[in-house]
């Protein structure tokens, strides 16, 4: 059971109601958001332009996003985003590998490696080591950099709302909300 109460949408406010009325799923973790009425719709504005509208490779995104999950311990996260992972590529060897905490398995290439110490890095402190820095400066342009970051900085926040307001599951949304977004 979940330490905070999710958001009535019958007593919601009109600006909440049309924000849920417009998306694909109705998860916990956006009526746990919804809670912080002045912060739920840049939340989801900065979600949607992370999952929908970056430069930065899909699949990359998303194997930082699980890394973010599983170093947080925030199996909800892990849960909505394995499937997201797979539909943009990534393999069943890669989830079981982040999963486990092999980020450094054969299944992962040079640049996914690069992705996932930088996600590790991220989440044990704020800032990255030089030699992760220059192999990602290597890969990324300036722009797919700061989006990189700016997933991991967002998954790592959700991670801490889920897991400190121990949210209850909802079964994996799939795809619905990424294709929402398009």
């Amino acid at each position: 059971m979940a330490r905070l109460p999710y958001i009535d949408l019958a007593t919601a406010s009109e600006p909440v109601r049309e924000v849920f009325a417009r998306l694909p799923v109705p998860l916990n973790i956006f009526k746990l958001m919804a809670l912080a009425e002045s912060c739920f719709r840049p939340l989801l504005s900065l979600g949607t332009a992370i999952l929908g509208r970056q430069k930065l490779n899909s699949k990359l995104r998303e194997l930082a996003i699980l890394r973010v999950a599983a170093l947080s311990g925030a199996r909800y996260e892990w849960i909505q985003h394995v499937p997201i992972a797979k539909h943009v590529g990534a393999t069943d060897a890669q989830v079981a590998a982040i999963e486990r905490g092999g980020i450094d398995a054969p299944c992962f290439d040079a640049t996914e490696h690069a992705v996932l110490r930088l996600a590790t890095e991220l989440v044990a402190g704020v800032r990255v080591t030089d030699a992760t820095y220059s192999e990602i400066a290597l890969r990324f342009s300036p722009q797919e950099i700061v989006e990189l970051i700016l997933a991991v900085g967002y998954y790592r926040m959700l991670a801490t709302l889920m897991e400190t307001a121990a949210i209850d599951l909802d079964p994996p949304a799939g795809t619905r909300v990424v294709e929402a977004i398009r």
